[in-house]
């Protein structure tokens, strides 16, 4: 059934054409009856072209409203004017009033409203009803009258609710777009931040290597000891500053530049008691907890831990509400570091969270998953069971080589 209504959907002409034949049929038949009996004006050949004409007007009405119109109008007048009374084809005059106001040029509606509100009255001068009254035959006027402006309302509400879902649908569209726009641009600017942070701890890591390399040059007759622990300390360095530059290499930004004001220390995972003491102290109470043995980690994966964090954090503030209270829990596993961070609060908006923001307000959520991304780990964030928001992460330890 849905194919059949799909096919005839796609080919409106087809099945206007159909009802043509109908109603051609319907005509022919009233015409031949009607042929002879007295007080009927008009020939079988003049009924019979009547009805093609006015058939032909149904057939293409979707194709060529205006013009289908002005032919009807025109048979109508015609009709008039050689004194042919109405037979069943004259019902293309309801159809095509009906087609042009709600598809047609506004012209053309206002034109089919007029004729619609005066034909009956024409056609009760023309062909009086005998043996009525003059009250009877305003009667039969109104009667008359109303099918046609009947039919003119119900296309003009047809079109201003058609009109109505498409501006509905363009501005969906465009909210679409606009949506899609603003989530690249925050990814966009989120990767070039993290790509200058990161900037920082390779500069840093090759700054370590050429101080080391230097001494080890300078003691290398005397202290062979020292020149090769100097040089131990420059492979490793620059084995974890080759794996910071491979992370890298998908985010940096060609022609980027690095603005005044921002070479700054960058904070690591020792620094997250110092960013929750400080919440502390803005009324957010925070119970933090850290489980397994704390050891250095690559640059990187302490950047994000404690980027990580204080997104979180700040979320909780910003969603939470004036009672809200939350945990941090930094785990040391041997092959990664785990974080958890909940609240008791209200939560974020769904938008906010749904594929990262992905509606173009959720900033944070993309850059907790931008970083942690490079990184190569896993990030979950969401609503709480019992109430509250939780962020979940897993950074990987990758070995630096």
């Amino acid at each position: 059934m849905q194919r059949l209504y799909d096919f005839l959907r796609r080919h409106p002409t087809g099945v206007d054409t159909f009802w043509a034949v109908v109603l051609f049929g319907l005509s022919c038949v009233s015409v031949v009856n009607l042929h002879g009996t007295p007080g009927y004006h008009g020939t079988l050949a003049e009924g019979m072209a009547v009805s093609a004409v006015l058939c032909v007007v149904v057939a293409l009405r979707r194709r060529f409203p205006e013009p289908m119109l002005l032919l009807a109008l025109t048979v109508g007048l015609a009709q008039l004017v050689v004194d042919f009374e109405t037979t069943a084809a004259d019902f293309a005059m309801l159809v095509i009033t009906y087609t042009v106001a709600t598809i047609g040029a506004r012209w053309a509606s206002r034109l089919a409203l007029a004729a619609s509100l005066g034909a009956a009255a024409l056609a009760q001068i023309r062909w009086p009803a005998e043996h009525t009254s003059f009250l009877g035959q305003i009667a039969i006027v109104v009667f008359q009258t109303v099918p046609f402006a009947l039919a003119w309302v119900l296309g003009d509400s047809m079109r201003t609710r058609r009109a109505y879902f498409a501006q509905l649908e363009e501005r969906a569209a465009r909210l679409e777009k606009e949506r899609e726009a603003q989530s690249k641009v925050a990814v966009a600017a989120e990767r070039a931040r993290i790509a200058r942070e990161l900037h920082d701890v390779v500069a840093h890591n090759v700054s370590v290597m050429v101080v080391q390399a230097d001494g080890a040059a300078y003691v290398l007759d005397t202290a062979p000891d020292q020149a090769k622990k100097a040089l131990e300390t420059i492979s490793s360095t620059g084995r974890q500053a080759l794996a910071e530059m491979r992370r890298l290499l998908g985010v940096l930004r060609t022609g980027e530049h690095q603005e005044s004001g921002e070479y700054v220390p960058q904070p690591d995972v020792e620094q997250i008691d110092e960013l929750i003491e400080q919440c502390r102290s803005s009324g957010l109470p925070v119970d933090f907890k850290v489980e397994g043995t704390p050891r250095r980690l690559p640059s990187g994966v302490e950047l994000t831990a404690y980027r990580i964090v204080q997104e979180a954090l700040t979320n909780t503030r910003k969603h939470g509400g004036p009672n809200a209270g939350a945990s941090v829990r930094l785990v040391y596993f041997d092959d990664g570091l785990g974080l958890l961070v909940e609240d008791d609060g209200k939560g974020a908006p769904h938008e906010l969270y749904e594929e990262g923001g992905a509606d173009g307000r959720g900033h944070g959520l993309i850059g907790m998953r931008e970083r942690v991304g490079m990184v190569g780990g896993t990030l979950d964030a969401g609503p709480r069971p019992g109430g509250g928001f939780r962020i979940s992460a897993l950074l990987p330890l990758k070995p630096a080589h």
